[in-house]
């Protein structure tokens, strides 16, 4: 048996949704995606939600907004894909790594230690569909003394009167947190819509703005939007009805807007989300946390507790007590079977581009200890429980032959 690690979910809805941008006669950005963009607004509870090509996008496009540039630093987590601290290069600002917990999400307490003057923004990442903890990181930033720390340099730092929480929730669409729907925990939280995502358009991202009053995230909207299409005044649609080919270019912008035909993936699948793909992910979830919990080695991810459930997007399993060599022969193992498996992730600080600039692996312990004992496991809604049996029973006898030879 042959299993992919996350095949995109393609049904009728979407081939069709996907059909009717094709016959529009328009397939960039046009009506489909306003359409999902007031999709994602309606689930998220975001005030306003901008369409982009990725989440590496909007990321850089959010930072760019805040006035983040070279001087400044940003904190993020050590484990996290490589995109989080590359969106803060390419803005100029200085990556600055610090610690997790066992959950995987970034320590409250090191991003304490690791704020300074410079700080501009903090960059959560909510791994494994798993939120961060919002409460403490609000809590921290509002800190009068951290508060005065604060440095502001360009008119949104003046509004603000703080440090930036950007989420990083390219995992954690659907996921609670608050009793409600992720997407206005933070300032400002990017989706991704990869294609291995939870909800995908191939490739793209999503901004939700919940910025605190003095914003107006209705305009903010606007501003972005204008920057996305590199700083034009008319989209392509506008400018394409009759009489309408004048604009102008009013900012150095950039080009990360989504077109229609890759919105129309999204659109079906955000119409069946709840009912359909998060709750046969939650059904595959389930039933991988039933049998590894009757494992003495397993130890399973964290997924739900008062107020807060995850969005089920990778099952991160860990196996106490191995190294990163007996974990990557169970890897092999596992693969011998036709299961497709994955690691998420490799901490920053392993990857060359990192080590280059002097992030040092042994100052993130806890990083490496969940990275060197995790696999990710197939988690998709096309997974019928045979396939489930079959994954879970190889994936035990590989982990039981690899610890039982030392």
């Amino acid at each position: 048996m042959n299993i992919p690690f996350s095949p995109p979910f393609i049904d009728e809805s979407v081939e069709a949704e996907v059909l009717d941008a094709l016959r529009s006669g328009w397939i960039t950005t046009g009506p489909k995606v306003k359409a999902l963009e007031q999709e994602v607004c309606n689930y998220t509870g975001a005030e306003s939600c901008l369409a982009v090509n990725s989440a590496t996008s909007a990321l850089m496009l959010v930072l760019h907004w805040y006035g983040i540039t070279k001087g400044d630093e940003v904190i993020i987590p050590a484990y996290t894909y490589a995109a989080t601290a590359l969106a803060v290069l390419h803005v100029g600002a200085t990556p600055i790594m610090v610690d997790v917990e066992n959950d995987f999400n970034i320590s409250v307490e090191k991003i304490k230690e690791a704020i300074t003057p410079k700080t501009k923004a903090i960059i959560p990442v909510d791994i494994a569909g798993w939120s961060c903890n919002y409460n403490a990181i609000h809590s921290l930033v509002n800190d009068a003394e951290i508060k005065k720390m604060f440095l502001p340099a360009s008119e949104q730092q003046h509004q603000l009167q703080r440090i930036l929480i950007l989420s990083d929730a390219a995992h954690s669409f659907g996921a609670v947190y608050n009793n409600k729907k992720l997407g206005t925990a933070a300032d400002i939280t990017v989706f991704s819509f990869h294609a291995v995502k939870n909800l995908t358009t191939a490739e793209g991202g999503c901004i939700c703005l919940s910025l605190p009053k003095p914003f107006n995230n209705t305009e903010v909207y606007t501003t972005l939007r204008l920057w996305s299409l590199n700083g034009q005044t008319k989209d392509a649609f506008s400018k394409s009805k009759a009489g309408g080919w004048r604009y102008d270019i009013v900012y150095p912008g950039f080009k990360i807007n989504l077109p229609d035909i890759l919105a129309a993936i999204g659109l079906a699948q955000i119409r069946q989300y709840d009912a359909q793909l998060l709750e046969e992910r939650k059904r595959v979830f389930d039933f991988y946390s039933a049998k590894f919990a009757q494992q003495d080695w397993a130890i399973l991810p964290p997924y739900h507790q008062e107020g807060a459930v995850s969005s089920y997007h990778l099952y991160p399993l860990r196996i106490k007590n191995i190294t990163e060599e007996q974990r990557d022969l169970i890897i092999e193992k596992i693969a011998a079977t036709g299961v497709a498996v994955n690691v998420h992730f490799q901490p920053l600080p392993l990857l060359q581009v990192f080590k280059e600039r002097g992030y040092d692996i042994n100052n993130y312990p806890m990083a490496y200890n969940n990275y060197q004992s995790e696999i990710s496991l197939p988690i998709y809604p096309q997974l019928n429980n045979i396939q489930c049996i079959y994954i879970v029973d190889n994936v035990i006898n590989a982990v039981n032959s690899v610890i039982s030879n030392g």
